[in-house]
């Protein structure tokens, strides 16, 4: 599978997964699951800062920030995931989305592919409403980062 649209930090992890067969994908996905950082202090103490995925089997929240850059580079999205440990599949795929886009641009991250989360190769080894929700993580993300843009634009006279 082609993944040249990707950014290269998720090309690199796309191509780990179409490497290996179903039962390897499963544990490196496990991998990305215990991979996946704790939220900060700052978080941890303000839920109302984290926005539920509904879409995922298992309660799973995120935020979105954005910090700035250094000259004339873009603002750089940074990516805060909450899941709860019991839950790998749903951690790992937050484990590889944080991964692969935490730092990128707002730009970086809305040129990803919405079916992303296929080709990782899970389709067959994960249930459909599980694969749904990694495809609604990156919705999430993707509309969050929107939002940010939109609120950090100066209104047009």
């Amino acid at each position: 599978m082609n993944t040249s649209a990707l950014p290269a930090a998720l090309a690199d992890i796309v191509d780990d997964f179409q490497a290996l067969t179903e039962a390897e994908r499963l544990q490196l996905l496990l991998e990305f699951s215990q991979g996946l950082p704790e939220l900060p202090e700052r978080l941890r103490d303000h839920p109302e800062l984290l926005e539920q995925v509904v879409e995922c089997q298992t309660p799973l929240f995120l935020t979105v920030e954005t910090e700035q850059a250094d000259g004339a580079a873009p603002e750089r999205v940074r990516l805060y995931f909450k899941a709860p440990k019991e839950a790998p599949t749903t951690r790992g795929f937050a484990g590889v989305l944080h991964e692969g886009l935490d730092g990128l641009s707002a730009a970086e991250i809305l040129a990803v592919p919405d079916d992303m989360p296929e080709l990782l190769g899970l389709t067959r080894a994960i249930t459909p409403l599980r694969m749904r929700g990694m495809t609604a993580m990156l919705g999430r993300i993707k509309r969050k980062v929107v939002a940010s843009e939109n609120r950090q634009q100066p209104a047009q006279s």
